[in-house]
């Protein structure tokens, strides 16, 4: 069992017979009154999101769910297709299933496939991927302001904000948990 003191994100829980994983929360001690959380769930069958308030020391079950380490080999029509090193057994899931996983999927990439009653449910990447640049406007010289960033589109189609000196072709580790820049692995 789980109480609302053990919660972070990607936890799995129970909630009226159905499994969720917790995207966000937030702990609130308010001045007078309980404490409570606030929570923004995703049903891991439906992919539905849920925004709901807890009192301090509720208590939810562990959902059956499986974890398999699977390699990430392609997308095409039938979607994601994972295989598993050991048994050779593939799988695909679709775009809702991986949710904003899919941004940070790459050709060979190992995860961890979540099975909830035997179907795949969701996928957990590792904590930080590194990804090519594959679009971003050129840095202007002299605009060298401390701290200035840039949008860049990467290889999967995750947008996110750079330094101005990335260029189109640079290997950034980005951090999946916020989707944040890290740091650039290697220049182009």
């Amino acid at each position: 069992m789980y109480e609302t003191s053990d919660f972070k994100k990607g936890l799995k829980i129970m909630i009226e017979g159905k499994p969720y994983v917790v995207v966000d929360f937030q702990h609130v001690k308010p001045g007078k009154g309980n404490q409570f959380t606030r929570t923004k769930l995703r049903n891991m069958l439906t992919g539905q999101n849920l925004e709901s308030t807890f009192k301090s020391g509720e208590k939810f079950e562990v959902p059956n769910v499986e974890n398999k380490e699977m390699t990430f080999l392609y997308k095409d029509d039938s979607g994601y297709n994972f295989m598993s090193p050991e048994s050779y057994e593939q799988i695909a899931m679709s775009e809702e299933d991986l949710g904003d996983s899919k941004y940070y999927l790459t050709e060979n990439l190992k995860v961890v496939i979540l099975f909830y009653n035997e179907k795949a449910v969701a996928c957990d990447v590792p904590k930080a991927v590194n990804l090519m640049v594959a679009k971003a406007d050129p840095g202007i010289k002299g605009d060298r302001v401390t701290g200035a960033t840039k949008p860049a589109v990467m290889e999967t189609g995750l947008s996110v904000n750079v330094p101005l000196h990335i260029n189109e072709g640079d290997i950034l580790r980005i951090d999946t948990a916020s989707g944040d820049y890290v740091e650039r692995v290697s220049q182009k």
